[in-house]
């Protein structure tokens, strides 16, 4: 880990009894309840905790701003010596995106989807007044080559669909350099995306707050992350401190209880099942060749899943695996190829497709804060797909979304009359999870549906879904980048890169050495809670290393 070797004494931000307050139906609750934070010139420190713990809550507040919907309640908040709460709005907004700038979870969401990235990239240095358009556009280009962006003479010049994920997240970093802040707030930056991006965009992270002497609050949930990236860590559980240490002693010594648990959460893992080879696939894709236009993104992949099994199918973004998700559900028709559903050829379309077989093959989404419709009730949410694939009404109908609700383990009269936004991200995705279920489907593609939450949580979602699958005798493929999940919850495993099939084969087997290189280089890729991991692996490969 690259402590910063600049790092002062001198104090640039000073939080002292933090109290956050929100709205709920029930009336105001305290959400954070009196932290207090120090951050010094040059330092980075890392925020940890499971969802609801505060950490963005805090991040924000930083920057003396407060969601809608909630109000800094009490406490100070000290930036440079200024009372960021005695600011005017002017004064405030002023700082932000100047001299504290805010990268978000989720770059896709972030960016305006009509603008080109050096335009979004220039908007903040011309508005503060810091530079030129003609020098800001310069200046992109510039800090795209150190982020190791590719072709950054070029890159701006797309819009954000035209990039990867990965490639995304490094130019908002760098976006949020532009004005040379004195303190970024990274919130999850790399939490979407897969293990060989994350080394890149993590290393170029580090470069770039080294390079500036920049200050950071590096919030996330994932601890072999944040072991790489901060100076001192600070954990938080329900709006509250629980203990701060320097980095090392934090990982080595954790002093409470919560803390030894959060870091001895991946316990669970069941034994791998052997799929019953004399029956036929539920589910199967036959020499696939699908993309979009003329550009292939599979090619030639054959997949088989049973009964009562998990194949987990993992690859870095861009490798097929969603794609290959869209084939199955009819979403994509093949160029060529075949998909079939118990032995039956389907229609390459969806809407060819019988209502008996768009029932049987049901999607749970990554994001369930843009899958669930905000406007509805959980009532609605679970009841449409209840009624459309069965047929019930009335009484018959409720009875199902109560019975449904207390298979994914939330109380029907707690849960049914709430909207998506009275709900955690663990709930809202076990809500996904029963939406799926209303359907009666036989086979279940779960598309990264624990990557957006913290550990703990995810590993209640893995628990849940091998209950169910053990209960109600369902397929699941699993689209994930993250390979502890695969090592919890895979039978069979699937290694994708480029839109072909490098390996597959049981769990055990591709976990096995010796792998092919691809292979390799995804189970190296795998954080390690050390703080000299990164600097270890980019020494390896090669590359440039933040203490170089």
């Amino acid at each position: 880990m690259a402590h910063k070797a600049h790092m002062t004494d001198e104090v640039l931000l000073n939080i002292r009894g933090l109290r956050i307050e929100a709205k709920t139906e029930d009336g105001p609750k305290e959400i954070v309840s009196g932290v207090d934070l120090t951050l010094h010139k040059g330092e980075v420190m890392g925020l940890i905790g499971e969802s609801g713990a505060g950490k963005s809550t805090i991040g924000l507040a930083a920057m003396g701003y407060a969601r809608d919907g909630c109000r800094i309640s009490g406490g100070e908040i000290t930036f440079d010596d200024q009372n960021v709460l005695a600011l005017s709005d002017r004064a405030r907004r002023g700082l932000r995106g100047k001299r504290i700038a805010y990268v978000a979870q989720s770059a896709a969401a972030s960016f305006n989807p009509a603008h080109r990235l050096i335009d979004q990239y220039a908007e903040g240095p011309v508005f503060h007044g810091v530079m030129p358009r003609a020098q800001a556009e310069k200046d992109a280009v510039d800090l795209y080559r150190q982020m190791r962006l590719p072709a950054p003479e070029e890159i701006g010049f797309r819009y954000p669909h035209q990039v990867s994920g990965g490639q995304l997240q490094r130019a908002m970093t760098a976006m949020a350099m532009s004005c040379r802040p004195d303190l970024i707030i990274f919130d999850e930056p790399t939490t979407a995306l897969d293990v060989t991006t994350q080394i890149s965009v993590l290393s170029a992270i580090r470069d770039i707050v080294e390079e500036f002497n920049t200050a950071a609050l590096y919030i996330t949930h994932d601890l072999a992350v944040v072991a790489q990236m901060a100076d001192r860590i600070k954990v938080l559980r329900y709006g509250q401190e629980v203990e701060e240490a320097e980095t090392r002693r934090m990982l080595n010594e954790p002093q409470q209880d919560y803390t030894k648990s959060l870091w001895a959460v991946r316990s669970f893992q069941r034994n791998p099942k052997t799929p019953t080879q004399d029956k036929a696939p539920v589910a199967s894709v036959r020499k696939v060749t699908a993309g979009y236009g003329n550009v292939k993104v599979l090619e030639d992949i054959s997949i088989d899943i049973h009964r009562g099994e998990t194949v987990a199918v993992v690859g870095e973004s861009g490798s097929g695996k969603s794609t290959t998700a869209r084939v199955l559900t009819g979403l994509l028709p093949p160029m060529s190829g075949d998909v079939l559903l118990d032995g039956v050829q389907l229609e390459p379309h969806f809407k060819a497709r019988t209502k008996d077989q768009l029932r049987s093959i049901q999607m749970i989404y990554q994001m369930a804060d843009t899958a669930l419709n905000p406007k509805q009730k959980i009532r609605e949410i679970v009841g449409w797909p209840v009624e459309f694939y069965t047929g019930l009404k009335g009484r018959a109908k409720e009875e199902r979304i109560r019975e449904l609700l207390s298979l994914i383990e939330l109380e029907p009269d707690q849960y049914i009359d709430r909207q998506p936004s009275e709900l955690s991200g663990g709930q809202k995705q076990r809500i996904g999870i029963a939406r799926a279920l209303a359907a009666e489907p036989v086979f279940v593609i779960c598309d990264e549906v624990t990557s957006a939450l913290d550990q703990l949580v995810a590993e209640g979602i893995l628990r849940l879904l091998d209950r169910l699958q053990s209960e109600l005798d369902l397929a699941y493929m699993f689209i994930t980048h993250d390979l502890a999940t695969v090592r919890a919850i895979a039978d069979q495993v699937v290694v994708m890169k480029s839109g072909r099939i490098v390996t597959s084969g049981p769990r055990d087997q591709v976990f096995s050495p010796p792998h092919d290189p691809y292979t390799e280089l995804l189970l190296t890729s795998v954080p390690e809670m050390d703080p000299d991991w990164l600097d270890r692996v980019l020494s390896e490969r090669g590359l440039k290393s933040a203490v170089e």
